[in-house]
Protein backbone atom coordinates (compact mmCIF):
# COMPACT_ATOMS: atom_id res chain seq x y z
CA UNK A 1 0.00 0.00 0.00
CA UNK A 2 2.79 2.44 0.92
CA UNK A 3 4.55 1.93 -2.43
CA UNK A 4 1.30 2.40 -4.33
CA UNK A 5 0.43 5.61 -2.46
CA UNK A 6 3.95 6.94 -3.09
CA UNK A 7 3.50 6.26 -6.82
CA UNK A 8 0.19 8.15 -6.76
CA UNK A 9 1.83 11.12 -5.07
CA UNK A 10 4.51 11.15 -7.77
CA UNK A 11 1.83 11.21 -10.46
CA UNK A 12 -0.03 14.06 -8.79
CA UNK A 13 3.25 16.00 -8.33
CA UNK A 14 4.08 15.52 -12.00
CA UNK A 15 0.64 16.82 -12.98
CA UNK A 16 1.20 19.97 -10.90
CA UNK A 17 4.67 20.42 -12.45
CA UNK A 18 3.15 20.24 -15.94
CA UNK A 19 0.53 22.86 -15.12
CA UNK A 20 3.21 25.18 -13.75
CA UNK A 21 5.43 24.62 -16.80
CA UNK A 22 2.55 25.23 -19.24
CA UNK A 23 1.78 28.57 -17.57
CA UNK A 24 5.26 29.89 -18.39
CA UNK A 25 5.26 32.26 -21.38
CA UNK A 26 8.46 30.87 -22.91
CA UNK A 27 6.95 27.35 -23.00
CA UNK A 28 3.67 28.62 -24.42
CA UNK A 29 5.60 30.15 -27.33
CA UNK A 30 7.43 26.87 -28.06
CA UNK A 31 4.66 25.05 -29.88
CA UNK A 32 6.21 21.56 -29.93
CA UNK A 33 7.06 21.59 -26.21
CA UNK A 34 3.64 22.99 -25.32
CA UNK A 35 1.93 20.27 -27.43
CA UNK A 36 3.90 17.52 -25.67
CA UNK A 37 2.98 18.92 -22.25
CA UNK A 38 -0.67 19.25 -23.28
CA UNK A 39 -0.79 15.60 -24.31
CA UNK A 40 0.79 14.46 -21.05
CA UNK A 41 -1.58 16.66 -19.04
CA UNK A 42 -4.59 15.25 -20.93
CA UNK A 43 -3.41 11.73 -20.11
CA UNK A 44 -2.83 12.47 -16.41
CA UNK A 45 -5.92 14.62 -15.71
CA UNK A 46 -8.41 11.70 -15.37
CA UNK A 47 -5.82 9.77 -13.34
CA UNK A 48 -5.43 12.62 -10.88
CA UNK A 49 -9.21 12.79 -10.51
CA UNK A 50 -9.32 9.07 -9.68
CA UNK A 51 -6.35 9.45 -7.32
CA UNK A 52 -8.20 12.10 -5.31
CA UNK A 53 -11.26 9.85 -5.09
CA UNK A 54 -9.06 6.90 -4.12
CA UNK A 55 -7.43 8.89 -1.30
CA UNK A 56 -10.87 9.97 -0.02
CA UNK A 57 -12.03 6.33 -0.02
CA UNK A 58 -8.87 5.23 1.84
CA UNK A 59 -9.37 7.96 4.47
CA UNK A 60 -13.03 7.08 4.88
CA UNK A 61 -12.19 3.39 5.22
CA UNK A 62 -9.55 4.14 7.83
CA UNK A 63 -11.99 6.33 9.81
CA UNK A 64 -14.67 3.63 9.71
CA UNK A 65 -12.17 0.99 10.84
CA UNK A 66 -11.21 3.17 13.80
CA UNK A 67 -14.89 3.52 14.76
CA UNK A 68 -15.37 -0.24 14.52
CA UNK A 69 -12.27 -0.89 16.67
CA UNK A 70 -12.75 1.77 19.36
CA UNK A 71 -16.31 3.14 19.48
CA UNK A 72 -18.64 2.13 22.28
CA UNK A 73 -21.66 3.36 20.30
CA UNK A 74 -23.18 0.18 18.83
CA UNK A 75 -25.40 2.07 16.38
CA UNK A 76 -22.41 4.01 15.05
CA UNK A 77 -20.34 0.81 14.80
CA UNK A 78 -23.16 -0.91 12.86
CA UNK A 79 -23.31 1.98 10.39
CA UNK A 80 -19.53 1.87 9.92
CA UNK A 81 -19.60 -1.92 9.39
CA UNK A 82 -22.41 -1.59 6.84
CA UNK A 83 -20.36 0.92 4.84
CA UNK A 84 -17.14 -1.11 4.84
CA UNK A 85 -18.10 -3.59 2.13
CA UNK A 86 -18.99 -0.94 -0.43
CA UNK A 87 -15.91 1.14 0.49
CA UNK A 88 -13.59 -1.87 0.12
CA UNK A 89 -15.09 -2.77 -3.26
CA UNK A 90 -14.79 0.79 -4.55
CA UNK A 91 -11.21 1.05 -3.30
CA UNK A 92 -10.30 -2.16 -5.13
CA UNK A 93 -12.05 -1.03 -8.35
CA UNK A 94 -10.35 2.37 -8.29
CA UNK A 95 -6.93 0.84 -7.73
CA UNK A 96 -7.46 -1.43 -10.73
CA UNK A 97 -8.59 1.50 -12.91
CA UNK A 98 -5.59 3.60 -11.86
CA UNK A 99 -3.12 0.76 -12.48
CA UNK A 100 -4.65 0.19 -15.90
CA UNK A 101 -4.37 3.86 -16.92
CA UNK A 102 -0.79 4.13 -15.65
CA UNK A 103 0.31 0.95 -17.38
CA UNK A 104 2.72 1.62 -20.26
CA UNK A 105 0.78 1.49 -23.53
CA UNK A 106 1.34 -1.31 -26.02
CA UNK A 107 4.01 -0.34 -28.52
CA UNK A 108 1.71 -0.21 -31.56
CA UNK A 109 -1.43 1.00 -29.81
CA UNK A 110 -3.60 3.13 -32.09
CA UNK A 111 -1.99 1.89 -35.32
CA UNK A 112 -3.72 0.80 -38.49
CA UNK A 113 -2.91 -2.75 -39.61
CA UNK A 114 -2.27 -4.87 -42.66
CA UNK A 115 -3.76 -8.35 -42.47
CA UNK A 116 -2.53 -11.37 -44.44
CA UNK A 117 -4.79 -14.43 -44.72
CA UNK A 118 -3.33 -17.55 -46.38
CA UNK A 119 -4.94 -20.93 -47.06
CA UNK A 120 -2.84 -23.75 -45.59
CA UNK A 121 -3.42 -27.49 -45.42
CA UNK A 122 -6.76 -28.64 -46.77
CA UNK A 123 -6.81 -27.72 -50.46
CA UNK A 124 -10.07 -26.19 -51.70
CA UNK A 125 -11.61 -26.41 -48.23
CA UNK A 126 -8.77 -24.31 -46.79
CA UNK A 127 -9.24 -21.68 -49.51
CA UNK A 128 -12.98 -21.53 -48.79
CA UNK A 129 -12.27 -21.01 -45.10
CA UNK A 130 -9.71 -18.31 -45.93
CA UNK A 131 -12.52 -16.51 -47.75
CA UNK A 132 -14.74 -16.98 -44.67
CA UNK A 133 -12.10 -15.39 -42.43
CA UNK A 134 -11.60 -12.48 -44.82
CA UNK A 135 -15.36 -11.81 -44.79
CA UNK A 136 -15.38 -12.14 -40.99
CA UNK A 137 -12.73 -9.44 -40.58
CA UNK A 138 -14.28 -7.22 -43.24
CA UNK A 139 -17.69 -7.49 -41.57
CA UNK A 140 -16.18 -6.74 -38.13
CA UNK A 141 -14.42 -3.68 -39.57
CA UNK A 142 -17.71 -2.54 -41.11
CA UNK A 143 -19.46 -2.86 -37.74
CA UNK A 144 -16.67 -0.81 -36.09
CA UNK A 145 -16.81 1.87 -38.79
CA UNK A 146 -13.29 1.10 -40.02
CA UNK A 147 -12.06 1.25 -43.61
CA UNK A 148 -10.91 -1.95 -45.37
CA UNK A 149 -8.78 -1.68 -48.52
CA UNK A 150 -7.80 -4.74 -50.54
CA UNK A 151 -4.09 -4.89 -51.39
CA UNK A 152 -3.60 -8.29 -53.01
CA UNK A 153 -6.28 -10.96 -53.53
CA UNK A 154 -5.84 -14.41 -55.09
CA UNK A 155 -9.27 -16.02 -55.62
CA UNK A 156 -9.67 -19.69 -56.49
CA UNK A 157 -12.03 -21.23 -59.03
CA UNK A 158 -14.21 -22.73 -56.25
CA UNK A 159 -14.95 -19.30 -54.74
CA UNK A 160 -12.25 -19.38 -52.08
CA UNK A 161 -9.08 -17.37 -51.52
CA UNK A 162 -5.58 -18.74 -51.79
CA UNK A 163 -4.28 -15.49 -50.27
CA UNK A 164 -5.80 -12.18 -49.21
CA UNK A 165 -3.89 -9.10 -48.09
CA UNK A 166 -5.82 -6.02 -46.97
CA UNK A 167 -5.41 -2.98 -44.77
CA UNK A 168 -7.71 -1.96 -41.91
CA UNK A 169 -7.77 1.71 -40.94
CA UNK A 170 -9.58 2.87 -37.83
CA UNK A 171 -9.34 3.74 -34.16
CA UNK A 172 -7.84 0.86 -32.16
CA UNK A 173 -7.61 -1.46 -35.18
CA UNK A 174 -4.34 -2.93 -33.89
CA UNK A 175 -5.59 -3.19 -30.29
CA UNK A 176 -8.56 -5.30 -31.44
CA UNK A 177 -6.95 -7.40 -34.17
CA UNK A 178 -3.49 -7.97 -32.68
CA UNK A 179 -4.41 -11.36 -31.23
CA UNK A 180 -5.45 -12.83 -34.60
CA UNK A 181 -1.95 -13.77 -35.80
CA UNK A 182 -1.56 -17.54 -35.94
CA UNK A 183 -3.15 -20.69 -37.35
CA UNK A 184 -6.95 -20.88 -37.49
CA UNK A 185 -8.25 -24.44 -37.81
CA UNK A 186 -11.65 -25.38 -39.24
CA UNK A 187 -13.51 -28.66 -38.80
CA UNK A 188 -16.50 -29.19 -41.09
CA UNK A 189 -17.99 -31.44 -43.76
CA UNK A 190 -17.07 -30.07 -47.22
CA UNK A 191 -19.93 -29.70 -49.69
CA UNK A 192 -18.12 -32.17 -51.96
CA UNK A 193 -17.91 -34.84 -49.24
CA UNK A 194 -20.61 -37.47 -49.95
CA UNK A 195 -19.88 -39.69 -46.93
CA UNK A 196 -20.38 -36.90 -44.38
CA UNK A 197 -16.79 -37.16 -43.10
CA UNK A 198 -15.48 -34.12 -41.21
CA UNK A 199 -12.35 -32.57 -42.71
CA UNK A 200 -9.81 -30.46 -40.83
CA UNK A 201 -8.18 -27.57 -42.68
CA UNK A 202 -6.00 -24.66 -41.65
CA UNK A 203 -5.54 -21.00 -42.54
CA UNK A 204 -2.73 -18.75 -41.30
CA UNK A 205 -3.31 -15.12 -40.38
CA UNK A 206 -0.71 -12.40 -39.81
CA UNK A 207 -1.61 -8.97 -38.40
CA UNK A 208 1.08 -6.38 -39.13
CA UNK A 209 0.98 -2.92 -37.52
CA UNK A 210 1.61 -0.18 -40.04
CA UNK A 211 4.86 1.62 -39.23
CA UNK A 212 5.24 5.35 -38.84
CA UNK A 213 7.15 6.92 -41.76
CA UNK A 214 10.29 7.43 -39.65
CA UNK A 215 10.39 3.84 -38.38
CA UNK A 216 11.25 2.14 -41.66
CA UNK A 217 13.61 3.79 -44.11
CA UNK A 218 13.76 2.08 -47.52
CA UNK A 219 16.50 2.86 -50.02
CA UNK A 220 15.24 2.92 -53.62
CA UNK A 221 18.32 1.02 -54.81
CA UNK A 222 17.22 -1.93 -52.66
CA UNK A 223 13.97 -2.28 -54.64
CA UNK A 224 13.05 -4.02 -57.86
CA UNK A 225 9.70 -2.84 -59.19
CA UNK A 226 7.85 -4.89 -61.83
CA UNK A 227 4.55 -3.98 -63.46
CA UNK A 228 2.16 -6.42 -65.06
CA UNK A 229 -1.44 -6.78 -66.14
CA UNK A 230 -3.97 -7.38 -63.34
CA UNK A 231 -5.75 -10.71 -63.46
CA UNK A 232 -8.63 -12.37 -61.65
CA UNK A 233 -9.57 -16.00 -60.92
CA UNK A 234 -8.87 -18.40 -63.77
CA UNK A 235 -6.33 -16.01 -65.30
CA UNK A 236 -8.75 -13.63 -67.00
CA UNK A 237 -7.57 -10.06 -67.46
CA UNK A 238 -9.13 -7.48 -65.16
CA UNK A 239 -8.02 -4.57 -67.34
CA UNK A 240 -5.87 -4.06 -70.37
CA UNK A 241 -3.31 -1.79 -68.67
CA UNK A 242 -0.10 -2.90 -66.94
CA UNK A 243 -1.30 -1.39 -63.66
CA UNK A 244 -0.47 -4.18 -61.18
CA UNK A 245 2.78 -3.70 -59.25
CA UNK A 246 5.17 -6.23 -57.72
CA UNK A 247 7.97 -4.94 -55.47
CA UNK A 248 10.95 -7.04 -54.37
CA UNK A 249 13.06 -5.86 -51.44
CA UNK A 250 16.44 -7.23 -52.55
CA UNK A 251 18.25 -7.41 -49.16
CA UNK A 252 15.47 -9.44 -47.48
CA UNK A 253 13.92 -11.01 -50.63
CA UNK A 254 10.48 -9.94 -49.39
CA UNK A 255 8.01 -9.67 -52.27
CA UNK A 256 4.76 -7.71 -52.13
CA UNK A 257 2.27 -6.89 -54.84
CA UNK A 258 -0.93 -4.98 -55.40
CA UNK A 259 -3.44 -5.05 -58.26
CA UNK A 260 -6.49 -3.64 -56.54
CA UNK A 261 -6.38 -0.18 -58.12
CA UNK A 262 -6.59 0.80 -61.80
CA UNK A 263 -3.78 3.29 -61.22
CA UNK A 264 -0.21 1.97 -61.27
CA UNK A 265 0.80 4.77 -58.89
CA UNK A 266 -1.87 3.87 -56.34
CA UNK A 267 -0.95 0.18 -56.55
CA UNK A 268 2.69 1.07 -55.90
CA UNK A 269 1.73 3.21 -52.88
CA UNK A 270 -0.32 0.36 -51.42
CA UNK A 271 2.44 -2.19 -52.11
CA UNK A 272 4.96 0.06 -50.33
CA UNK A 273 2.68 0.24 -47.29
CA UNK A 274 2.64 -3.55 -47.23
CA UNK A 275 6.42 -3.73 -47.64
CA UNK A 276 7.04 -1.33 -44.76
CA UNK A 277 4.77 -3.40 -42.52
CA UNK A 278 6.61 -6.60 -43.52
CA UNK A 279 10.00 -5.01 -42.82
CA UNK A 280 8.76 -3.80 -39.43
CA UNK A 281 7.66 -7.37 -38.69
CA UNK A 282 11.18 -8.62 -39.51
CA UNK A 283 12.72 -6.02 -37.18
CA UNK A 284 10.30 -6.82 -34.35
CA UNK A 285 10.90 -10.56 -34.71
CA UNK A 286 14.65 -9.96 -34.48
CA UNK A 287 14.18 -7.95 -31.27
CA UNK A 288 11.76 -10.59 -29.93
CA UNK A 289 14.28 -13.37 -30.57
CA UNK A 290 17.00 -11.37 -28.81
CA UNK A 291 14.88 -11.12 -25.67
CA UNK A 292 12.71 -14.19 -26.03
CA UNK A 293 11.09 -13.95 -22.60
CA UNK A 294 9.58 -10.49 -22.94
CA UNK A 295 6.21 -11.64 -24.29
CA UNK A 296 6.03 -15.21 -23.00
CA UNK A 297 3.46 -14.31 -20.37
CA UNK A 298 1.21 -12.44 -22.78
CA UNK A 299 -1.57 -13.91 -24.92
CA UNK A 300 0.28 -15.62 -27.76
CA UNK A 301 3.52 -14.59 -29.36
CA UNK A 302 2.14 -13.30 -32.64
CA UNK A 303 3.83 -16.26 -34.30
CA UNK A 304 1.89 -17.19 -37.42
CA UNK A 305 2.73 -20.88 -36.87
CA UNK A 306 1.00 -21.04 -33.48
CA UNK A 307 -2.42 -22.76 -33.50
CA UNK A 308 -4.70 -20.27 -31.80
CA UNK A 309 -8.33 -21.16 -32.60
CA UNK A 310 -10.60 -23.95 -33.85
CA UNK A 311 -13.93 -23.42 -35.63
CA UNK A 312 -16.03 -26.58 -35.32
CA UNK A 313 -19.06 -26.42 -37.62
CA UNK A 314 -20.88 -29.65 -36.56
CA UNK A 315 -20.90 -28.44 -32.94
CA UNK A 316 -21.40 -24.71 -33.71
CA UNK A 317 -18.34 -24.13 -31.54
CA UNK A 318 -15.38 -21.74 -31.58
CA UNK A 319 -12.52 -22.47 -29.17
CA UNK A 320 -9.62 -20.11 -28.50
CA UNK A 321 -6.83 -22.38 -27.26
CA UNK A 322 -4.72 -19.63 -25.67
CA UNK A 323 -7.26 -18.77 -22.97
CA UNK A 324 -9.39 -21.95 -23.02
CA UNK A 325 -12.50 -20.03 -24.10
CA UNK A 326 -15.29 -21.86 -25.95
CA UNK A 327 -18.23 -20.01 -27.52
CA UNK A 328 -21.32 -21.64 -29.06
CA UNK A 329 -21.81 -18.87 -31.59
CA UNK A 330 -19.90 -19.90 -34.69
CA UNK A 331 -22.25 -18.35 -37.24
CA UNK A 332 -22.36 -15.04 -35.34
CA UNK A 333 -18.57 -14.91 -35.03
CA UNK A 334 -18.07 -15.60 -38.75
CA UNK A 335 -20.52 -12.77 -39.40
CA UNK A 336 -18.30 -10.32 -37.49
CA UNK A 337 -19.58 -10.71 -33.91
CA UNK A 338 -16.04 -10.67 -32.47
CA UNK A 339 -16.27 -8.18 -29.62
CA UNK A 340 -16.97 -10.81 -26.95
CA UNK A 341 -14.00 -12.90 -28.06
CA UNK A 342 -11.67 -9.91 -28.35
CA UNK A 343 -12.71 -8.54 -24.94
CA UNK A 344 -11.91 -11.90 -23.30
CA UNK A 345 -8.47 -11.98 -24.96
CA UNK A 346 -7.77 -8.36 -24.01
CA UNK A 347 -8.92 -8.90 -20.41
CA UNK A 348 -6.65 -11.94 -19.99
CA UNK A 349 -3.71 -10.12 -21.53
CA UNK A 350 -4.26 -7.08 -19.31
CA UNK A 351 -4.37 -9.29 -16.21
CA UNK A 352 -0.95 -10.70 -17.10
CA UNK A 353 0.45 -7.28 -17.97
CA UNK A 354 -0.82 -5.93 -14.64
CA UNK A 355 1.03 -8.74 -12.86
CA UNK A 356 4.20 -7.73 -14.69
CA UNK A 357 3.78 -4.02 -13.88
CA UNK A 358 2.33 -4.43 -10.40
CA UNK A 359 3.06 -1.40 -8.20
Amino acid sequence: MADFMARLENVRARFEDIEREMSRTDVASARRKFTELSKERAHLAPVVKKIEEYKRIVRHTSENQEIIDTSGDEELRAMALEEMDSLTCRESDLRGEIELILMPPEKFEGRNVIVEVRAGTGGDEASLFAADLYRMYARYAELKGWKVSELDMHPTEVGGLKEATFSVEGADAFSHLQYESGVHRVQRVPVTETSGRIHTSAVSVAVLPEPEPVEINIDDKDLRVDVYRSSGPGGQSVNTMDSAVRITHIPTRIVVQCQDEKSQRRNKEKAMRHLRAKLLEVEEKKKHDERSNTRKSQIGSGDRSEKIRTYNFPQNRVTDHRIGLTLQNLSGILNGDLDGLFKSLLRKDLEKRLEEHAF
